[in-house]
Order: structure tokens, then C-alpha cells, then sequence
């Protein structure tokens, strides 16, 4: 179906026998018949009841290119309220018709613009104005952080009004539509291609605008009446009656769920798709008769050996050796350049932020913190005398893994090596803070 030009018409389906020759109806539906009753009561002289009023005239065309030029040719006839159907889209018909370019880019534009708005003036007062989170010292409103939400937003907001956008400019859901009960209406889903001129349009005359529609080079052309009873036109109670079934039926689930936020059982939830909830397995707590002890758990098979992960070394992997704290380096450990580069790499994106590049405990996060009036103590790591200076490399080694107060440990972030790679920079950084003169090579200023 084309583009409607007063945005209101639909194809569908039809009821009523179609007539055999253009410019008449000889079926009970068709428009004029040749008594001029049609057997439903009282006639208006052309074979429809006294409840029916004139919707239009239904003119069907072989071919694309004759709808298009019935189109142009109706159109300048100063006909307004008509509308063109087909199977599929005909290229050129709009400007035929004089149908105007759609104003819903603008619309789209203009709620994507909504959404870009309201997204981020969502974040600024849900972050940094209603509940301002200090997160590692970061900006509590930060564009950059923002554009995702904010772009998503925008999306949104361009799809629904696209959407519902489209149904407003063209009037639906429209479900029903006169031309449905005329029979031949049906081929506008197959092979038809029709133009339909409505009575409502100021230079409709049936007379004149059926010979228009002949010299156009229409091969059928039929009457379309519609009751015009007002109880007609009155959508049925049952209906209204189902319409509110159904909305209270959807609104249980939300219900359910909301429920389900306010309040505690001891039951366990519902599993409507149980999927992998409930498998033929047994725990390690279970009991299991099949068994002679009656045990799930099997335990060790005895004169077995673990393989894989077993990181029993616990000077590389832990830091001790003979249960106190490592003093030295692992074996795995080379004293390298390369190996002091990777932990300088390691300790500025890690360490830096509240540490500091030189190890004094005033990185970024405690400065913007102190900034802002707060305090965020980072251990001084290079001061001399200090516990961190004075403190085995195996016990550095597991602050940096496991971390200590409000510092998290690395583990999961660094592997061994990277880590064992840091405890050998920052020995080296305290070595360049606090070097005797003695131990400067010859030649060396002290400042």
C-alpha cells in the first residue's frame, strides 16, 4: 500500500460481491442496482438502505505507472481526499499524489535531543548532585564517563518516538476501514492496484468524479457505502470489557515482582524454568546410599599426585622460606634492567595513584581527596627509618598481593613475576632516596 495522502487508509479485506463493469454494480453491495433496492429495507434510490451513506468511489488500475497517472491526474482535478493502494511500493506515486515530505526526521531529532538531555542531566543530579560519591579521589561529573548512558538515551528516545511517531502521523491502529467490505478491495494484498476517492472531499460529485476516474483509465470502478447509524459507530461493550480483563491480567506480573522486592519468605522461589536449577548430581555434603560409607564426597584417591597449579613454592609464590618472611629474591627472580623497567611500568599504573611517582605517599587520590577536604593517607613508601624501608621483601611481596588497611592487594591484577618485579623497583626507589655519600659512585653530586 502507498503512502495515504490524508494518513488514514488501510487495506484489508472486503465483504461484499464486487460489480462486473466500470461505472455500475449489479451485486447486492456493488452501488446501483437495477431495481434499486437491494432486499435491506427502505431504498435511497440507488440500492442501499436509508442507514447507509456514501464513503467514495474504489477504482481499480492494471497497472503501477496507470495508478500513478490516475494519481496525478486526480490530484489536479483538486481532489485532496484520496488515497492510492497497491501490493507493494510504487516508486513515484508520493509526488503524484502531491503527498509532502514527513516531518518525522524532525520529530526523531528532536526526541533523540530529549534523550541526550535528559540522560545526562540524569547522571549529573543521580552522581554529583543528589548522592556525590567520592570514588578513588575521582570527578564526581565527568563528561567522558557520562557519553555512554547519555548515548543510550538518545537511542531510546529516537526509537519510541519513531515508533509511536508513525502510528500518530498515520492515524493507527485503524483495524477497520470502509473499502474493507468491498470484495475486489481484497487484490490491493495480491495483484490490484486501486484508488479510492472519499465523499467527504469538497469537489466530490459522483457523477463527475466517476467519469474522472473512467478517463483516468480505471478498469472497475464501485460505490463504497457505510452505515452511518451512530450505534454503528459505538465500539461494543464486550470488548471494553476485555480490553480491561487483559490489562488487569498484565498488571499481576508487575505486581508479583513488586511484591516479591517488598517482602521476605522462607520458601524458595518459584522455578518456572527449573533449566540446570535441579540436575541428577550429588553435593559434597549429601549422603549417597550407593556407596558403601554413604558419602558423596569420595575424598583423595589414595597414591595419587596433584598436577597443575600447585604453587608449592612458597618463596616464589608466598614469600616465606622457613616460615618467616622472605629477606632476599626468589630464584625465579633475575636482578635485571629489564626486569627494574617492568616493575617501574607495574608500580606507576598500580602504585603511583596514591603512593606517588616517587614513593612519598602524595599520588593523585590523596591530593585531589585533600583538595576537595578530606584526608587519604598513603604510606610514605621511601622515608627513612620507616617500616616499609625496614620490612622483608617477602613481607612487601604479600602487602602487594594481598593488600593491608584500605589498600587492596594485586593478585588478581598482576601476576607473580609482576609483582616480585615491584618489590625489586621499589627497593630501588628507596636505594635512590636514601643512598649514604659513601655508597654514590665517585664523580656524584650530592644534592
Amino acid at each position: 500500500m502507498t503512502t495515504p495522502a490524508n494518513d488514514d487508509e488501510t487495506p484489508g479485506a472486503a465483504d461484499a460481491p464486487p460489480p462486473d463493469r466500470p461505472g455500475h454494480a449489479d451485486g447486492p453491495d456493488g452501488g446501483r442496482g437495477d431495481d434499486g433496492d437491494d432486499g435491506r429495507g427502505t431504498g435511497n434510490g440507488n440500492g442501499h438502505g436509508s442507514d447507509e451513506e456514501l464513503h467514495g468511489l474504489l477504482a481499480e488500475f492494471e497497472t503501477p505507472g496507470a495508478l500513478i497517472a490516475a494519481a496525478r491526474k486526480v490530484r489536479n482535478a483538486g481532489h485532496t481526499e484520496f488515497d492510492c493502494y497497491s501490493p507493494f511500493p510504487v516508486h513515484g506515486i508520493d509526488p503524484a499524489m502531491g503527498i509532502k515530505a514527513t516531518r518525522l526526521p524532525i520529530v526523531v531529532f528532536l526526541g533523540g535531543l530529549t534523550g541526550l538531555v535528559l540522560g545526562t542531566l540524569m547522571q549529573w543530579w543521580m552522581n554529583a548532585y543528589d548522592w556525590p560519591w567520592n570514588v578513588a579521589g575521582k570527578p564526581t561529573w565527568s563528561i567522558p564517563a557520562n557519553v555512554p548512558i547519555s548515548y543510550e538515551t538518545t537511542i531510546l528516545l529516537s526509537v519510541l518516538t519513531t515508533f509511536f511517531g508513525m502510528w500518530a502521523a498515520n492515524k493507527l491502529p485503524q483495524v477497520w476501514h470502509p473499502f474493507f467490505r468491498l470484495d475486489r478491495f481484497a487484490r490491493v494484498t495480491d495483484d490490484g492496484f486501486f484508488l479510492g476517492v472519499e465523499a467527504g472531499d469538497k469537489r466530490f460529485d459522483l457523477e463527475q468524479t466517476r467519469q474522472l476516474l473512467v478517463a483516468a483509465g480505471a478498469t472497475h470502478i464501485e460505490e463504497c457505502y457505510v452505515d452511518a447509524r451512530p450505534e454503528a459507530r459505538t465500539m461494543p461493550r464486550w470488548i471494553m470489557a476485555a480490553m480491561a480483563v487483559l490489562t488487569m491480567v498484565a498488571l499481576i506480573p508487575v505486581a508479583l515482582v513488586f511484591k516479591a522486592r517488598a517482602t521476605k519468605s522462607p520458601d524458595p522461589h518459584w522455578h518456572v524454568f527449573s533449566d540446570m536449577d535441579y540436575q541428577p548430581k550429588l553435593k559434597s555434603d549429601q549422603p549417597f546410599a550407593d556407596f558403601a560409607d554413604g558419602r558423596a564426597n569420595r575424598g583423595e584417591l589414595p597414591g595419587t599426585v596433584a598436577r597443575g597449579q600447585l604453587k608449592a613454592d612458597d618463596a616464589y609464590y608466598r614469600g616465606i622460606a622457613g616460615g618467616q618472611w622472605l629477606t632476599g629474591l626468589p630464584a625465579q627472580v633475575e636482578v635485571s634492567e629489564a626486569t627494574l623497567a617492568r616493575g617501574k611500568q607495574r608500580y606507576d599504573i598500580y602504585c603511583a595513584p596514591c603512593h606517588g611517582f616517587d614513593g612519598a605517599g602524595m599520588g593523585i587520590v590523596p591530593a585531589r581527596v585533600e583538595a576537595l577536604g578530606g584526608a587519604w593517607p598513603a604510606r610514605n613508601l621511601v622515608e627513612r627509618g620507616s617500616a616499609v624501608i625496614t620490612m622483608p621483601n617477602g613481607q612487601l611481596y604479600n602487602t602487594i598481593s594481598n593488600g593491608y588497611n584500605t589498600m587492596m592487594g594485586y593478585a588478581s591484577q598482576m601476576p607473580v613475576a609482576d609483582r616480585w618485579a615491584v618489590v625489586l623497583y621499589v627497593r630501588a626507589l628507596q636505594r635512590s632516596q636514601n643512598a649514604a655519600e659513601s655508597e654514590l659512585p665517585a664523580g656524584s653530586q650530592v644534592r
